[in-house]
């Protein structure tokens, strides 16, 4: 199935065409009041965001539903503000793996309505429930739309973000209505992933001066000193940047991306917070090309540039520049 459009043979954007044809599963035939959901989510944040579209449709389609999820502490934010939400069970991992034990001990005691495993830990076999799901491999599937197969449901809702009001204030006070923001997120999980920093800049400028005049700046990234040295070049070119690196929760971090004309990004949980927030997204990926279609942004205006070769220092400034014009629509 196409979904979307191309940029050369490099960038590709997602265009609303989700999901695959797979007929109506079980789930679909669901909906009693009350029903009680058990969802084990991915431990990485990007994974995790891409499954908060089918938790989106299950609280949506049924709104007695009690939804329980298990997740990893660095992503059990993303569902604080989730429709439906019973309870976040935060599942810290141990090397013995006497985690998924404890796990099983706080749900054992409840009868299932449903229980959907995106982890891969075989707990819906582990408790009594009336419908399993266990994450399985499904090739030439995007990893939203392996999600909502195995559900049956279809066509694939893109992921979503959540944020609370006190959230959207917070946002509202950091990033103030006037000019247009950019929000630049310069970090990943490990260096070879990150574009160099003085080509963030130079971006920046670059769209300040042509596509979105008098935009300013916002600078993500996540917790811990690994975190603030990734960003420390672009946040030291760009003097006049908002520093939101390490300084909110995942919600917060939604609400100011929304506020946001167009994130750019490396291919990080960012990446993907950012496209479920509803914003422009350009992700930016030179490893493992090969096996990038399973994780590329989804969202309205959604799209990346990928290079071959492992060295993101071949992605240019003007590239990446027409890859921005792109996703904004211009």
């Amino acid at each position: 199935m196409p979904e979307g459009s191309a940029l050369g043979s490099k960038l590709r954007f997602n265009n609303g065409l989700t999901g695959s044809r797979t007929p109506p599963g079980p789930v679909e035939r669901l909906g009693r009041v009350s029903e009680k959901i058990l969802f084990v989510a991915p431990r990485m944040i990007g994974d995790a965001v891409m499954a908060c579209g089918i938790l989106d449709h299950l609280a949506r389609t049924r709104p007695g539903a009690r939804i329980t999820v298990a997740a990893a502490p660095e992503a059990a934010g993303l569902f604080t503000h989730m429709p439906g939400l019973d309870r976040v069970i935060v599942v810290r991992k141990r090397q013995t793996h006497t985690h998924w034990l404890a796990l099983w001990a706080a749900v054992v005691g409840t009868h299932w309505d449903m229980a959907v495993d995106l982890k891969g830990s075989g707990l819906p076999y582990a408790v009594l429930a009336r419908n399993r799901f266990m994450r399985r491999p499904m090739p030439g599937l995007r990893l939203y739309q392996q999600h909502a197969a195995l559900l049956g449901i279809d066509p694939a809702p893109l992921p979503v973000a959540w944020a609370g009001a006190a959230e959207r204030a917070r946002a509202a006070a950091l990033i103030p209505e006037g000019g247009p923001v950019v929000a630049l997120c310069p970090t990943a999980s490990w260096t070879p992933k990150m574009w160099p920093a003085e080509r963030f800049a130079a971006l920046f400028r670059r769209l300040a001066a042509g596509p979105l005049p008098g935009a300013r700046a916002a600078v993500f990234g996540g917790p811990g000193a690994r975190e603030r040295a990734g960003a420390a070049p672009l946040l030291a070119a760009l003097p006049d940047a908002v520093d939101l690196v390490g300084a909110l929760t995942l919600p917060e971090v939604s609400a100011c991306l929304a506020r946001c004309a167009l994130a750019v990004s490396n291919d990080s949980g960012l990446m993907h917070l950012a496209a479920a927030s509803g914003i422009p997204t350009l992700g930016l990926r030179a490893h493992f090309v090969d096996q990038a279609a399973r994780v590329e942004p989804a969202g309205r205006a959604a799209g990346w540039i990928l290079r071959g070769g492992d060295d993101m220092a071949a992605i240019g400034v003007a590239e990446a520049e027409d890859g921005c014009r792109r996703v904004l629509g211009l």
